[in-house]
């Protein structure tokens, strides 16, 4: 079973409540639930940072070239 945790000072969307909120994954997908209403949420987790592929600097240049003898 998922470990469960709870978000602080977020609000329920339904209910307009604070603190109400836990977070957990199943199967790759976040779900957040509301424990005093019963509202759910369900969304795949975004992609982060280092999936996205890094562009090289554009003034970058080459200070020199190793050649082992």
């Amino acid at each position: 079973m998922a470990k469960k945790r709870f978000i602080a000072g977020a609000t329920c969307p339904s209910c307009k409540e604070g603190d109400t909120l836990r977070w957990w994954q199943e199967h790759h997908v976040e779900v957040v639930e509301c424990v005093k209403c019963g509202h759910t949420d369900r969304r795949s987790p975004t992609t982060s940072e280092a999936d996205v592929p890094v562009e090289p600097a554009r003034d970058a240049q080459v200070i020199g070239i190793f050649k082992p003898e």
